[in-house]
């Protein structure tokens, strides 16, 4: 027998009660937006000037959404860790350093653990940031700022579940990382260099960090003879080598494909040279790029490799495409 998608108690159905919850989430967000003002902007001059961390500090359910607001402060360049209320005023303060900034969140300010911990800031003369639906409260009358994260309503029917108001309170811890992030110039590489695990990882990984370097860099020079170019080739295992002119700048690449068109032309092996069998002006691409935009050069031009060069056009490195499919660069 099937079953009725609607509540029998309020005839609505679950969809129904979904746009319900996000109606109402919405509009508080829109209120905390409208609520923006000059103290945001001192709570982020305050946090970027932090020579410490951001202590993020909460009770319950506002004590998950301070997990969350450290973890994308900390992922995002700024020095962060989440501290229990609760465990804070039974001796876990002692990881609070008086170069910290302390961020606390409760939608009453008057969370009791919260309320313990306010002498403890005070006594250490530490900065004190506030996310609270009441700026009035103790909490919010200690705070060097106060934000504002009241909301009209939860969406809970029941008006007692924390909804609308965690969602508001993550929007905004959200919107202190972002502001953060832009005020330090964190960058892409900044980023990959603290998510190097998974397919976020993979995705930030740089061409240098992938490439081949060194002695592992098949490299000839202009003058060198077939023989020379075909055991570069086939001794570095890459496919292809650089070509180098005789101040030692990069002057060209050569494939197995050049070889064989080479030869076909039926020249005098004795007297080919390598600058004979290049390609001149190949693609190159700088080694701070993208390992996955490199994958799309390739791509877009049918060739798999690419050189790395510095400033006076000397070889730093080359990528193959085998290396962007080992590195999981999709």
């Amino acid at each position: 027998m099937k079953r009725s998608a609607k509540n029998p108690k309020h005839g609505k159905s679950a969809a129904a009660l979904a746009r319900r919850v996000l109606d109402v989430e919405i509009a508080g967000l829109q209120a905390v937006r409208g609520a923006l003002d000059g103290r945001f902007e001192r709570a982020v001059e305050i946090m970027a000037a932090c020579k410490g961390k951001v202590v993020v500090t909460g009770m319950g359910k506002s004590g998950l959404v301070c997990r969350k607001i450290a973890a994308t402060l900390a992922s995002t360049g700024t020095q962060s860790s989440f501290l229990h209320a609760g465990e804070a005023v039974h001796g876990d303060f002692g990881v609070v350093d008086r170069h910290d900034v302390v961020l606390a969140l409760s939608y009453s300010g008057e969370t009791e653990e919260i309320v313990r911990l306010l002498p403890l800031v005070q006594r250490h003369g530490i900065p004190l940031i506030a996310i609270t639906g009441k700026v009035d409260s103790t909490l919010g009358k200690a705070a060097d700022v106060a934000l504002d994260a009241g909301v009209p309503e939860e969406a809970c029917p029941l008006g007692l579940a924390p909804t609308a108001s965690t969602t508001a309170a993550l929007a905004l811890g959200d919107a202190l990382a972002v502001a953060l992030l832009e005020r330090k110039g964190f960058t892409r590489e900044d980023f990959a260099a603290l998510h190097p695990a998974g397919s976020l990882g993979r995705r930030l990984l740089t061409v240098q960090e992938v490439m081949h370097t060194g002695d592992a860099i098949p490299l000839v020079r202009g003058d060198t003879p077939l023989p020379g170019v075909v055991s570069e080739i086939s001794g570095k295992r890459l496919g292809v080598t650089g070509v180098l002119d005789g101040r030692g700048r990069f002057a060209g690449v050569i494939t197995d494909g050049d070889l064989r068109r080479g030869l076909g032309r039926g020249a005098d092996l004795n007297r080919l040279r390598a600058a004979d069998l290049m390609t001149r002006n190949p693609k190159t691409i700088d080694g701070k790029a993208l390992a996955a935009r490199a994958l799309a050069e390739m791509e877009r031009y049918s060739i798999t490799s690419l050189f790395v060069l510095d400033g006076r056009r000397r070889p730093l490195g080359v990528i193959h495409m085998h290396d962007l499919l080992k590195a999981g660069i999709t």
